[in-house]
């Protein structure tokens, strides 16, 4: 059995929540900067160039990558050998969130309560999601998910008989909806399977995935592919400005479900695609 303290699950989280809001993903810079040598629009490469900037900014004066520094989702995989010691768990995580959100000057964007509105000030409550691994090490991945995208992801309960011409169907609707309101080039995480509330989750976690990993199975990653063009083929394009780049990645998750449902759900992330992960 292996002991890790609360204390350091809350100065890696206080790190990661600025990280994540400081710093993008190289795997994103260098997708977008190939969308960038192959467009011709002027107003499409301005716009991918303008992104590229703002990031490098970012990155050398530790400010934030958008005015909206997002709400804090946290995933935790905690291995079935390990025993957390020194306070509560979620207290723990949400001491993380409240500290990076001071030393980072982070926006505060949640609110107490989905009537009342009050701004709770520091980022907190932390949405947070466990899973009991195999192992003795703690993984922590700190997502930062800003409303503009979140909005504009959904969720459908397909036919069983549907089959994947209907799943691509129903994204193609999804991201012609949204439009350029999501802040394109976006990245895409699709949850297939499980019952309503899995397949959310597992649209999420999709896009906790490295944008240059390839999906080991070969059905799947040919389905991504395939959405992938059709998606980049309504030309919305960074900004709504139209040419090649609607989708800089779409990544898969799936799960057994029941023989009488195929939940999917859709949800969208814009370009400044903020995530950090650390194992412990």
């Amino acid at each position: 059995m292996r002991t890790i303290n609360t204390e350091q699950i809350t100065n890696e989280v206080s790190r990661l929540w600025q990280d994540a809001n400081f710093y993008l993903d190289k795997d994103i810079i260098n997708v977008i900067k190939k969308k960038l040598q192959k467009e011709k629009d002027p107003r499409v490469k301005d716009a991918l160039s303008i992104i590229l900037n703002n990031a490098e900014l970012a990155r050398k004066e530790r400010r934030p990558i958008c005015q909206d520094t997002g709400i804090p989702i946290v995933f935790l995989e905690i291995g079935q050998d390990v025993m957390i010691k020194g306070g509560d768990l979620t207290d723990a995580v949400n001491r993380g969130i409240r500290q990076g959100t001071g030393k980072g000057s982070l926006r505060p964007s949640v609110v107490n309560c989905p009537f009342d509105r009050k701004n709770t000030n520091d980022n907190t409550p932390a949405v947070i999601h466990t899973e009991i691994v195999k192992g003795d090490k703690l993984k922590i991945s700190v997502m930062a998910k800003g409303a503009g995208s979140e909005n504009c992801s959904q969720t459908k309960m397909l036919l069983p008989t549907d089959g994947e011409r209907e799943i691509e169907k129903f994204v193609l609707e999804s991201i012609k909806l949204a439009s350029s309101n999501p802040c394109p080039p976006i990245i895409v995480g699709l949850g297939i399977g499980g019952t309503l509330e899995k397949a959310v989750y597992l649209s999420k976690k999709a896009l906790l995935a490295p944008l240059n990993k390839i999906n080991p199975d070969k059905k799947i990653r040919a389905l991504e592919e395939n959405i992938i063009k059709k998606i980049n083929k309504l030309k919305i394009g960074p900004n709504g400005f139209g040419g090649g780049t609607t989708v800089l990645a779409l990544r898969i998750e799936k799960f057994p479900c029941h023989i009488a449902s195929l939940p999917v759900a859709i949800n969208i992330s814009c370009h400044v695609h903020r995530h950090k992960e650390v194992i412990l």
